[in-house]
């Protein structure tokens, strides 16, 4: 392999999620088409995708640079290393959020970096961040371009030199401290390159967002993510013990110590910061044993009720799943209509033998019968004895609760499909639907409430622009006092897509504080969420935290805006979506899901 094969650096598509010829197909999956008709009203037989976008149509402003700026960055990283070309400066505009692919696809770039930046280590990054504050440029860190809160994009209104500093060839696991269990990992490790350079040595990191193969470990402490093994392993918060940051004049060193009294958290202060505090170079992450045993079994429950009250006995318990997720009924309707067709006894298991016992155990007779069934995933992981014994105390509590267990198979789908999920978005948007996700948490006793209240939300939403959607949920990421409650949501878009996608998405998000939840649960606030940053941490804690980012980046050249726009720009007073003052509608029961035969597989 030459230098230069080790200097590339895979980016998604400039138009979508992932990479070119992968994505999602429904042709094989018998029961999907009837669903999508049943839920936003679209005909798969019927719709005609739309082709590929040409980068050639794409309208790009020329880059503010000057000959001098450039020179300085390529005096620091190399002429080679520093680019406006369009391509480039286009893949680092945006993340891949849907509003990102929409205004991509349409054509509608109002401001893109003028310069990309490819560092080879952290000096490079000290000296690029010095050399851009001292020009009085804007900076704005890349990992794996997957963020979907408007974390990447430049403001519109921004007159500087705007830079995206790519860090994708920060990609090695540096040491592991095996006594310790803690690994240094440059931040621009990819989750799949990062896990594979673990298992090499036996060990894993336990993280894996649904961004895993597009999202560096960099971005997921910048924006405190959530990975679906939380349960065992924590969040990215209790996963990364120590952080080195570039900052103007210093890198700013974060020891990876396992607890520490020294004053208000500088750690804390960094997870979530999204850039404004610095370039994250290096995270000291904790690490464990490869598990010799890791089993994701399915269960069912005769509605959400029972699966809600299941999960938080099971977090209050002495059992210590890896994974404890469930679906409402809705989603568990299109889990079970994305299964391909099945044959033979798999066939006469799924739509004889499972419905039966589910109707032998009374779920039949419950108000919507089979039709509010509830699919959910528990993961057991550690030594043989330890994940066996675990299952055993699950097992009692979802007896407790009429649940049932239906074995690994499906597990083994769900473990193998977990990352697929965002490709769905693109399908529908290929096919002129709005599909997107939202997610926050709450605690146990608002968790109904919270629920319903967002479902009341959207319809209310989608009543008032008048389009047939969609909305359904999941728990995941249980906790001591509550648990995250993830939604997709979707419609079939009109003549303005985008005022309509408003609508529903401050409908939701606004549910979100007025039933006790928070904004953001994993994805972050950049500058999609920000409109309610007051209403969940307090106009006092906006205030601190404007002080935070005053005192550290007086001359706004770290990302900013995002989080909490400058009070001296325009920004401020002009958000990207307005959180709307009224409360939500009052909550009501959800619709009944489209109707899908039990199943026990994906």
């Amino acid at each position: 392999m030459t230098d230069a094969d080790n200097k590339k650096v895979s980016h998604m598509k400039w138009w979508g999620w992932g990479f070119d010829g992968v994505g999602f197909h429904w042709e094989d999956k018998p029961d999907f088409a009837p669903f999508v008709l049943q839920a936003v009203g679209l005909d798969l037989h019927t719709a005609k995708p739309v082709p590929e976008p040409s980068f050639a149509d794409v309208k790009i402003p020329k880059s503010r640079t000057t000959a001098k700026f450039s020179a300085a960055l390529a005096g620091i990283v190399g002429e080679d290393d520093v680019t406006s070309d369009d391509m480039e400066r286009v893949v680092h505009t945006y993340g891949k959020s849907l509003r990102d692919l929409v205004r991509i696809r349409a054509n509608k770039i109002e401001r893109l970096p003028d310069l990309v930046v490819y560092v080879d280590d952290e000096a490079e990054v000290q000296k690029v961040v010095d050399a851009v504050v001292a020009a009085d440029a804007v900076l704005i860190p890349f990992g794996g371009g997957s963020n979907i809160a408007g974390s990447l994009e430049p403001r519109a209104d921004e007159s500087r030199i705007v830079v995206s500093l790519d860090l994708g060839r920060l990609n090695k696991v540096l040491s592991i401290d095996e006594e310790s269990g803690i690994a240094r990992i440059q931040a621009g490790s990819l989750g799949p390159d990062l896990e594979a350079q673990l298992n090499a040595k036996g060990w894993t990191i336990g993280h894996f967002p649904d961004s895993f193969t597009h999202s560096s470990i960099g971005g997921w402490v910048a924006t405190r993510s959530s990975g679906m093994q939380s349960d065992k392993y924590g969040d990215i918060s209790e996963i990364a013990r120590g952080m080195r940051v570039a900052r103007p004049g210093g890198t700013m060193v974060i020891r990876a110590l396992p607890s520490t009294s020294s004053g208000p958290s500088v750690r804390e202060m960094v997870l979530g910061s999204e850039g404004r505090l610095g370039v994250i170079t290096e995270v000291t992450a904790q690490v464990h044993r490869q598990p010799a045993k890791r089993d994701v079994y399915a269960y069912f429950f005769p509605n959400w009720k029972a699966g809600l009250a299941a999960m938080q006995e099971i977090s209050e318990s002495d059992a210590t799943p890896s994974i404890t997720r469930v679906s409402d009924a809705r989603e568990t309707g299109f889990s079970l209509a994305t299964s391909k067709a099945r044959k033979g006894f798999d066939k006469f298991l799924a739509g004889t033998v499972l419905p039966g016992l589910m109707k032998n155990k009374g779920w039949a007779k419950q108000a919507g019968g089979l039709e509010n069934i509830c699919l959910s995933f528990i993961g057991f992981e550690g030594s043989v004895s330890h994940a066996k014994r675990q299952k055993t105390l699950v097992d009692q509590i979802v007896k407790k609760h009429n649940g049932m267990g239906v074995g690994t198979g499906p597990g083994v789908l769900y473990d193998q499909k977990k990352f697929d999920t965002p490709y769905l978005r693109d399908f529908l948007l290929d096919r002129g639907a709005a599909g997107d996700v939202s997610e926050t948490a709450g605690p146990w006793s608002k968790l109904t409430q919270l629920h319903d209240g967002a479902y009341a939300a959207a319809e209310a939403a989608y009543e008032k622009i008048g389009r047939k959607g969609w909305i359904m949920s999941h728990l995941s990421h249980s906790y001591h006092s509550g648990a995250c409650l993830y939604f997709t949501f979707a419609f079939v878009g009109g003549k303005d897509m985008l005022a309509e996608y408003d609508v529903v998405k401050s409908a939701i998000q606004q549910s979100f504080i007025d039933n006790g939840g928070t904004l953001s649960h994993h994805h972050g606030v950049g500058l999609e969420h920000a409109p309610w940053l007051e209403q969940d941490i307090s106009p006092e804690g906006v205030h601190v935290m404007s002080g935070l980012f005053a005192v550290t980046d007086p001359g706004g050249n770290l990302n900013p805006r995002k989080i909490i726009p400058d009070a001296k720009s325009p920004a401020a007073k002009a958000p990207v979506s307005k959180a709307p003052a009224a409360k939500a509608s009052a909550a009501k029961a959800p619709a009944k899901a489209p109707s899908a035969k039990a199943s026990a597989s994906r």
